[in-house]
């Protein structure tokens, strides 16, 4: 049964009664990730993306207190020009929705809203973890923990770039998150198609993929899988170009002295200005590449 406090969309309804695949997105990369009106633009496209695929597309947000999976394109149009939208992660999901609070939800809320919807796929764009300098500021991610307890298959290009990514990789092993490269062995970085790092496990198909996370079930392990699928040749930013960028936004993040949530979205921003706009096109590229695949997982999920 649906939780009374859980609004879901006549689409999405539709699907999980007939059984259809389902994938369900984030809308952080609406509110806080994206300026208008691209954020509007990008958010429909990854929904055609996904039906393009054969899938449903269930954007996840809590409006004026309501956990909505599933946005119809009114709605959507009204989150992405919302103003005092919250952040929300585990910490603060349910205090948002007490008191009738308007929220995007990060990959963590994604997650756990997706989970009592009984969705198993989630496209996203990277996944946060372990900032840099965190053996001083403590700042990890939730996502990485979120990834530990709730069976969810994450479709993502990697962790951020601005993060620790060998730190980010250590915490998930910690956890027992399986952290799968999507077609290749190096892990990939956002932006850049290879980081450096050797993921810990490959897969060359959404088959693949899709029985891993039946097996697991059939195990009673708990939590997810990371999928880590690099972003397309012709729109990545190479990592070698990008590293100095990334260090003087994070230079300039700590000169401000910047923590926590507002970590994120000031190096986004900066880095979009210190690569001409690069950046943002590149995000929309991955963004839509994990939409298509994660699409792909759940059709291939079914049956399983």
């Amino acid at each position: 049964m649906t939780p009374e406090f859980l609004t879901v969309s006549p689409e999405v309804a539709e699907a999980r009664a007939t059984g259809a695949p389902l994938v369900a997105l984030e809308s952080t990369i609406i509110t806080h990730g994206m300026p208008w009106p691209r954020n509007l633009e990008t958010a429909r496209a990854v929904e055609a993306a996904v039906r393009a695929a054969g899938a449903v597309p269930a954007t996840i947000a809590v409006m004026e207190g309501g956990l909505h999976v599933g946005l119809d394109d009114a709605a959507l149009e009204v989150l992405a020009q919302a103003t005092d939208v919250m952040k929300l992660s585990r910490a603060d999901l349910a205090v948002a929705m007490a008191g009738g609070r308007t929220g995007a939800t990060t990959v963590a809320a994604t997650m756990i809203a997706a989970h009592l919807a009984g969705i198993g796929v989630f496209a996203t764009g990277g996944i946060g973890g372990v900032h840099r300098g965190a053996a001083e500021s403590f700042d990890i991610s939730a996502d990485l923990m979120e990834l530990a307890q709730t069976p969810v298959t994450v479709v993502a290009a990697g962790a951020k770039a601005i993060l620790d990514l060998p730190k980010t990789l250590e915490v998930l092993e910690t956890q027992g998150v399986p952290v799968i490269a999507y077609g290749q062995d190096d892990l990939p970085a956002f932006w850049s198609r290879r980081s450096g790092l050797s993921a810990p496990l490959r897969m060359d198909s959404a088959a693949e993929i899709a029985q891993a996370a039946a097996m697991r079930a059939r195990l009673g392990i708990p939590g997810g899988q990371l999928v880590a699928n690099p972003i397309p040749a012709a729109d990545e930013i190479p990592a070698e170009r990008l590293a100095p960028i990334i260090a003087r936004a994070q230079s300039e993040a700590d000169a401000a002295g910047l923590t926590g949530k507002a970590v994120t979205p000031f190096l986004l921003q900066r880095i979009f200005e210190l690569t001409d706009g690069q950046s943002l096109e590149a995000n929309i590229a991955l963004v839509l590449n994990n939409a298509r695949l994660a699409s792909a997982i759940a059709c291939a999920a079914r049956g399983q």
